[in-house]
């Protein structure tokens, strides 16, 4: 991590430079809305201009700033496709091109979390890691009694990185606010960093995924690794061997993409249901398609608290759009569960025209994912009106992982191009689907179960 900016006071000094932007670009505004022109072309371009700066900051800075730029794609909603298109771009160069740790660095981190005597551990390990991430990586070794495992290990500073830069997009919080007038940022960004924080957490994420294998356990179709060690800095686990679904992805046959996709679609829906957890990092690098058939399924860091399932709140809106309900019905649903503010009013149409799009793959017996619908649909929401309501939408935070889950799924399954009978699989699994009531609370999470 050489390259990433480490003295704090470079990397508030480059934070910085977004409020500042932002001061500027509202002045030269005004003067546009007084030299004539439109005030919602003027405050479109800000909204441009603003969300193109905050990436770039978030871009050069690397380590902790990209784990927070990840978590802060939910505000791709609000962004032309010119401005996420880039964005994504960006972060998967960035999180790609991490140069790995020095093998001394590695022995360190081992050496201060499982003792002087690490070696004895295990009878062999590779200096040179498998895999990298943002903020750890993962090298291959084999365990004192034999077994292939998988050893992750946090980058020495990350965790203190990753709460620092929080902190100073935390303080600039009101430019989000830009992009996305109808949302509470505040909440939001205190939840999101919460959920971060959590990625830190190799004990936590090592209770997450052993709860995943238990859950699978036998399962013809899904396959999770069980743990074999943690501590704070250091996860191992069984190895996992098979196709990375990126190989699906580039290389497999339609069967193939078919099979993954459909699985994929199965541990989503089901977890909630059989874990009480939902796995809220849905990209391709966390799966593999086994020799065998079944799903494998990778880093739990990332995973969502769902003791009482999917909210049925969630049943009950697709029902809703499939069944071309009531607009009325459907807007005071969004209310309800705090998706619209009591201080935001929309164009029902134009809400309609928004949702309609979203519950498609689970309207249809059959349905084919693929890159033009996405574009297609994507162009819906994102013309004059789909965006102006997109952007009046608030996000309660205890949605903020399973919204993360649904648009990174879907990117997944249109990358595999996967054709399938994904409507029984969803109802199968996500409760409330029909015109019953749902529970007014709206928490995702039930009564007196714990935030997540």
């Amino acid at each position: 991590m050489s390259d990433m900016p480490r003295r704090t006071v470079t990397r508030t000094v480059k934070l910085a430079t977004l409020p500042a932007g932002l001061a500027g670009r509202t002045m030269i505004g005004l003067g546009k809305r007084v030299g004539g022109r439109p005030a919602e072309m003027v405050a479109h371009e800000i909204q441009q201009r603003t969300a193109e700066q905050i990436f770039r900051v978030l871009g050069q800075l690397k380590g902790g700033a990209l784990k927070v730029g990840q978590a802060l794609s939910i505000f791709e909603a609000a962004l032309p496709p010119e401005l996420a298109g880039p964005y994504r771009a960006t972060l998967t160069r960035l999180q790609e091109s991490a140069p790995p740790l020095p093998a001394s660095t590695v022995h360190k981190v081992l050496a201060e979390d499982l003792g002087a005597e690490w070696r004895a551990m295990f009878t062999e390990f590779d200096d040179h890691p498998a895999a990298a991430a943002s903020i750890g990586q993962v090298h291959k070794a084999i365990w004192h009694d034999g077994r292939q495992v998988a050893v992750k290990i946090q980058y020495p500073g990350a965790g203190k990185a990753l709460i620092s830069d929080f902190a100073q997009i935390s303080r600039v919080g009101r430019l989000f606010g830009v992009l996305m007038p109808g949302l509470e940022v505040k909440p939001l960004l205190d939840e999101l960093r919460a959920r971060v924080a959590e990625e830190l957490n190799y004990r936590l994420e090592a209770a997450s995924q052993d709860a995943f294998a238990a859950a699978y356990a036998g399962d013809p179709d899904i396959f999770v690794p069980p743990t074999v060690d943690a501590t704070d800095h250091v996860l191992i686990s069984e190895w996992m061997d098979g196709t990375p679904l990126s190989k699906v992805i580039s290389d497999g046959s339609q069967e193939q993409r078919d099979h993954a996709g459909l699985l994929l679609v199965r541990l989503l829906f089901s977890s909630p249901a059989r874990a009480g957890l939902l796995h809220a990092d849905p990209h391709p690098g966390n799966f593999r398609l086994l020799d065998d058939g079944r799903l494998g399924v990778l880093d739990f860091g990332a995973v969502d608290r769902l003791p009482q399932g999917l909210p049925p709140f969630f049943g009950r809106l697709l029902w809703l759009v499939h069944t071309d309900g009531d607009i009325e019905v459907i807007e005071a649903e969004l209310r309800q569960h705090g998706f619209l503010r009591p201080d935001i009013h929309v164009d029902l149409e134009a809400l309609r025209n928004f949702l309609a799009p979203l519950a498609d793959p689970s309207k249809h017996e059959s349905f084919k994912f693929n890159r033009e619908w996405m574009r297609g649909e994507a162009a819906k929401v994102t013309d004059l009106r789909g965006a102006a309501i997109g952007r009046r939408l608030n996000l309660p935070p205890s949605y903020i992982l399973i919204h993360r889950v649904s648009t990174a799924g879907i990117g997944v399954l249109c990358q595999l191009e996967a054709t399938g009978e994904f409507r029984s699989e969803v109802l199968r699994w996500i409760p409330g689907y029909g015109p019953g009531e749902v529970d007014p609370a709206g928490d995702p999470k039930g009564p007196g179960s714990p935030a997540g």
